[in-house]
């Protein structure tokens, strides 16, 4: 296994090697897929079958939630197999497609959170021209640009991160294919252009992160000046579980892939790893239907109607 032609499977790091433990692992994973796969459904079936709810806030929303269901059955249901079948290998050909798609979903879960946060700024601070801006055919473009861009994106850094060439071994100290750590098994000389192309996202998650920024910073001024507080409160509502979810998704993924790593497991890496891919979508959910009134009715009426 000295190189990549002759590579045919990664070793994935378990959660423990006690038999006992596996096994809680794969109950825990389990509650957690099967809490996520129903909140986004809800959510999506709450959104497409309410016609009160087919407005551009949350359009996106269903989108997001289509994207969360994606990118935790990418690498869960495969963790979770592993524990229970008491192995942790995956193929080669499962490892690019495990990094393709996880990207792919992610990406675009970002570019349409920044596109969420355009909504939200042009419906509080420019409430007389959204309906021209935020027209179902402007609608459409947003959302599609934000599932292109995560595929152009996915496949930049999945085809820079498998032509390389591994001479590390094929422990890859992550409980799925994470690039950081597949990067410690490529040859020193030949994994420079993908070090580059993750700096290159580093810039443009900030990059996008900072317009999220700016356009939240006009939100509030503007939410400041309405008089009425439940105005206020309204407008807030609709911006505060955007914000949070935003947050979270930013400081543990760059943290996960600015962190130095360290030349053998930690359970840092694992808990970092799990909050970044794992919780936001069973999060989302749980944060946009607290604080939403009208994805709470919609859901009542939905169960009514069943």
């Amino acid at each position: 296994m000295s190189n990549r032609t002759t590579l045919t499977e990664f070793l994935l790091l378990g959660f423990s090697e006690v038999r006992e433990l596996q096994i809680l692992h794969f109950v825990g994973f389990l509650v957690i897929y099967l809490a996520a796969m129903v909140g986004n459904l809800l959510i999506f079936m709450a959104i497409s079958l309410d016609h009160h709810l087919h407005t551009p806030m949350y359009f996106f929303l269903m989108n997001l939630s289509i994207l969360d269901l994606g990118s935790i059955s990418v690498i869960v249901p495969k963790s979770m197999a592993n524990s229970l079948m008491n192995t942790n290998s995956i193929s080669y050909a499962g490892c690019v497609a495990q990094v393709f798609f996880f990207l792919f979903l992610v990406g675009a879960d970002f570019f349409l959170l920044t596109v969420m946060a355009y909504d939200r700024y042009v419906a509080i601070c420019q409430p007389l021209h959204y309906e021209r801006m935020m027209n179902r055919r402007a609608c459409a473009q947003m959302a599609a640009g934000a599932w292109i861009s995560g595929i152009l994106y996915s496949v930049l850094h999945t085809g820079n991160t498998f032509a390389l060439t591994f001479c590390g071994g094929n422990m890859v100290d992550q409980f799925f294919c994470e690039i950081p750590q597949l990067l410690k098994l490529a040859c020193s000389d030949s994994y420079l252009n993908e070090v580059g192309v993750l700096a290159f996202s580093v810039f443009l998650v900030l990059g996008c992160f900072i317009f999220i920024t700016v356009s939240y910073v006009q939100i509030f001024k503007t939410v400041l000046r309405i008089p009425s507080e439940q105005g206020r409160h309204k407008a807030l509502s609709t911006c505060l579980p955007h914000l949070t979810v935003v947050s979270l998704f930013v400081f543990t993924g760059l943290f996960a892939y600015l962190k130095p790593t360290s030349s053998s497991p930690s359970a840092l890496d694992l808990v970092v790893a799990v909050l970044y891919s794992v919780l936001p979508p069973i999060m989302n959910p749980i944060i946009y239907s607290m604080r939403n009134k009208e994805i709470k009715a919609a859901l009542r009426r939905l169960t009514l109607c069943r």
